[in-house]
């Protein structure tokens, strides 16, 4: 088993990592620390699962002496528990595989989301508000953080454009799958004569990226302060509190004006500055690699229709993968795990049959 050469380098890795976390000059130097603890916790898993693989196998050695026994009842017993032990080790052996595939050093961090009514009008900012709750409901079932730095409301009652900070336990393995057009069908409540419409709302989602990732220096960028505003431009806020910061050397331009405090929107903008050049950064790197990846599940791919929401047939399909589920309510209603495991275990199958070939 080939594998098996590549997971005792990563079990002496791990070793080594562990060694390095107790060391107090490392302890000292936060930076190292962090990035060291991540590659530690990056491998846990893996090494956990190749240490039970080998215990199942010391433990199928042992009771194979017992074959010999001229008792045949414990015999029997024995090939049973072998047996048993023989198909653990095989279950051991496939989720190590998959542990071994190239981790996404992105998939433990929190996430920007950025969503925007597309084609269609009132009715695309009226579904990038029910887009948006659906998100909060999944971020609730999952116990995480979102705080929103902009919002911008429609007449209609929609959202026009909205950004959320989301932090939680690996909120960009599982959010990273949502990028791209979310295309709607259904009957507008203004139509008067039942003609299903068609509108989109584009989402986006970036890693959060933090100092260590990204260093800005502050001679790069020009920070704006001016009274927040409601919708249609009123004032909500007499002091200077909303921030807008250009970033000079790209051209980015980040705002915030939900915290009354000028401390916090600037901090908030900051984060979604930084993820921002991250995802530049990452979007180059990935061009580079482009011609050598399939593009089964193209996660970071905000250009084209990933999905459509078909409220008549009260289905959602995911073009991606050709996967079609019948539970638009429930999806809405922050059940979205129905969607986004597959489109994992897709990008898993995909990326094991690359290993193989």
């Amino acid at each position: 088993m080939e594998w098996i050469r590549s997971i005792e380098e990563v079990e002496a890795r791990f070793e080594d990592l562990s060694a390095r976390l107790a060391d107090p000059a490392l302890i000292a130097d936060r930076r190292a620390y962090q990035q060291c603890a991540r590659q530690h916790a990056s491998i846990a898993e893996v090494v956990d699962k190749f240490r039970e693989w080998k215990r199942a196998g010391n433990q199928i050695e042992d009771t194979a002496e017992l074959l010999g026994d001229p008792d045949p009842e414990l015999v029997e017993m024995a090939q049973e528990e072998i047996a048993q032990l023989r198909t653990r080790q095989s279950g051991l052996a496939e989720k190590i595989r998959v542990l071994l595939l190239p981790v996404d050093p992105t998939d433990a961090k929190g996430a920007v989301l950025e969503i925007r009514a597309g084609t269609g009008g009132d009715e695309a900012t009226l579904f990038a508000l029910e887009v948006f709750r659906m998100y909060l409901k999944y971020a609730e079932s999952r116990s995480w953080k979102v705080e929103t730095t902009v919002r911008n409301d429609s007449e209609a009652g929609g959202i026009k454009e909205v950004i959320a900070l989301v932090t939680g336990k690996r909120v960009y393995s599982k959010l990273k799958y949502e990028s791209g057009v979310h295309r709607v069908q259904r009957v507008p409540k203004t139509e008067s004569q039942g003609r299903i419409h068609t509108s989109a709302v584009t989402v986006a989602v970036l890693p959060e990226a933090d100092e260590v990732d990204v260093k800005i220096a502050e001679s790069d960028l020009r920070i704006d302060t001016y009274c927040s505003s409601g919708p249609g431009g009123q004032s909500v806020n007499t002091t200077y509190s909303a921030v807008r910061i250009t970033h000079r050397p790209t051209g980015l331009v980040v705002t915030c004006q939900d915290e009354k405090s000028q401390i916090k929107n600037r901090k908030k903008a900051m984060k979604v500055l930084r993820s921002r050049l991250y995802e530049i950064e990452r979007e180059r790197q990935h061009s580079e690699q482009a011609s050598k990846r399939r593009a089964m599940v193209r996660a970071g791919d905000r250009s084209e229709k990933i999905r459509t929401y078909n409220f008549p047939e009260m289905r959602i399909t995911d073009h991606r993968i050709g996967l079609k589920v019948h539970q638009l309510s429930q999806v809405l209603d922050g059940n979205l795990d129905v969607l986004i495991k597959p489109l994992a275990a897709a990008g898993q199958a995909e990326a094991l049959a690359a290993q193989v070939g």
